[in-house]
C-alpha cells in the first residue's frame, strides 16, 4: 500500500515526498554536524589531540563518532569505535569481581584487608589490619600510590618493562602512608592492585580471568580483553597513541605499543568507547550485580577529580548540565585518555582521545574539553 502525507489541500505520495527530500538536501548541502560531532571536532582542532572517537546510546539507538586522524601526520581514516586502552576503567571490572566475591559470602566489605592478604600490606604508618576492602575500592585507604614511584616520568625507559604486581607493591610500601585510613579520599592505582590480589588468593584463580569470566563475558563486550603477558600491541582496528617523551622532554613519540603490566587490575585493559559504555550500562540496569552490592558500590564520597564528582567503589557519580547524574569511569594511560557512563534513563556514553591531556598543550584545558564532550553527548 502506498503511504500518503497530507499538508494542506495537497497530498504527497511516499515517492513524491522522497524525491523531494532529496532534491532539498542536494540543494542544502549536507546536513549541519550534532554537537557531539562538532565537540569531537573540537578536541581534534582546538585541543590538539590527533584523534578522538565516541560512542553514543539515546532511545536505544547507538552511534559512532570520529574526528581526527589516526596516526600523526597523515590523514588515516579514524575507525569507528575503534580499540584503545582503557586504563583505569578497568577499576570498575575489578571492583565489580570485589562486590560479587561479597554477594557469594567470600568477602566482606568491612573487613580488613589483612584478613586475605595476611601479613602483605605493611610499611611506615600502614597496616592492612586498618584497611578494610572497602576503603581499597574507595580510595580512602591512605596508601601511597605505586604509580608515583616506578619511572613514569620517563615514557621510554618503562614502555616495554614488564613489572611484577608484586613489584609495584613493593615501590608503593617503601613509601610512608599519605594519611590515616578513612580520614580523607585520595587517588591511588595501589588499592586495586591489592584488590586484584584479594580476588586471586579468594578465587584461586588469575584475576584477568575472572574478570573476562565474570564481567567482559557476562556484559557481552565483544573487543574488551586484557593483553596476555608479553602482548605490547593493541588487536583490532585502532588508532595510534601519542606521548611526550618524559615529563620534562616535550618530544612526541608513539606509544601505541607499550607493556601495560604496570597498569595490572588497576588499568590494563583494552577496549572500546561502546563496550565501555556497555559496561556501564549492564551495571545499572543490575545484569552484573545484585542489588545489595550495586547500592553498596553507588555509596559516594567527594573527590578532588572535578567539581561534583563523588567516588564509590570503582565507580562514579558525575553531574551532567542537563540534570541528574551519569555513572561511569575514566582512564589515562600513555597514548590515550577514555571518558564516559550511563544514566539511569537508558543514556550511555563512551568517549576516547589519543593522547593524554597535556600532551599538546595546556593540560587542564584540554581535561575540561574532554569531560565537556562527555556532557554534551550525553545532553545535546
Amino acid at each position: 500500500m502506498q503511504s500518503k502525507v497530507r499538508t494542506g489541500a495537497v497530498v504527497l505520495t511516499a515517492a513524491g515526498l522522497l524525491g523531494a527530500a532529496l532534491t532539498t538536501a542536494a540543494a542544502a548541502g549536507p546536513p549541519p554536524a550534532s554537537a557531539t560531532q562538532r565537540s569531537l571536532d573540537a578536541l581534534v582542532r582546538q585541543e590538539k589531540f590527533p584523534a578522538a572517537l565516541a560512542s553514543v546510546t539515546k532511545n536505544g539507538r547507538t552511534t559512532d563518532l570520529v574526528a581526527g586522524s589516526s596516526r600523526l601526520g597523515a590523514q588515516v581514516p579514524v575507525p569507528r569505535d575503534g580499540s584503545v586502552r582503557a586504563g583505569s576503567n578497568t577499576k570498575t571490572f575489578t571492583a565489580v569481581v570485589v562486590l560479587q566475591l561479597v554477594g557469594e559470602g567470600k568477602v566482606e566489605l568491612d573487613a580488613p584487608i589483612e584478613k586475605y592478604l595476611p601479613g602483605v600490606v605493611r610499611g611506615q604508618g600502614i597496616d592492612g589490619g586498618k584497611i578494610t576492602v572497602r576503603q581499597l575500592l574507595q580510595h580512602t585507604s591512605g596508601l601511597p600510590n605505586y604509580t608515583a614511584n616506578i619511572g613514569l616520568e620517563d615514557f621510554g625507559k618503562i614502555r616495554h618493562k614488564f613489572f611484577q604486581p608484586h613489584d609495584l607493591l613493593a615501590a608503593a610500601l617503601a613509601q610512608p602512608a599519605d594519611f590515616a585510613p578513612g580520614t580523607k579520599w585520595e587517588y591511588s592505582n595501589t588499592n586495586y592492585l591489592l584488590a586484584g590480589m584479594l580476588i586471586e588468593r579468594v578465587t584461586e584463580r588469575p584475576v584477568q580471568e575472572q574478570i573476562t569470566e565474570r564481567v567482559i563475558r557476562k556484559a557481552g563486550l565483544r573487543h574488551t580483553y586484557w593483553p596476555q603477558p608479553g602482548d605490547q600491541t593493541i588487536q583490532g582496528p585502532h588508532p595510534q597513541g601519542y606521548a611526550t617523551k618524559t615529563f620534562t622532554d616535550p618530544a612526541i613519540v608513539d606509544a601505541t605499543e607499550l607493556d601495560p603490566s604496570w597498569g595490572g587490575a588497576a588499568g590494563q585493559l583494552i577496549s572500546t568507547p561502546s563496550d565501555l559504555a556497555q559496561v556501564d550500562r549492564a551495571l545499572l540496569d543490575g545484569k552484573l550485580l545484585a542489588p545489595a552490592q550495586l547500592a553498596e558500590m553507588r555509596k559516594t564520597v567527594e573527590s578532588t577529580l572535578f567539581p561534583g564528582w563523588r567516588y564509590g567503589l570503582g565507580l562514579m557519580s558525575i553531574p551532567l548540565s542537563c540534570g541528574g547524574v551519569y555513572w561511569g569511569h575514566g582512564g589515562d594511560i600513555e597514548g590515550y585518555e577514555t571518558r564516559g557512563g550511563a544514566t539511569e534513563d537508558g543514556r550511555s556514553v563512551g568517549l576516547a582521545v589519543t593522547a593524554l591531556p597535556g600532551t599538546f598543550g595546556d593540560a587542564e584545558k584540554a581535561a575540561t574539553a574532554v569531560v565537556s564532550t562527555v556532557d554534551t553527548a550525553f545532553c545535546s
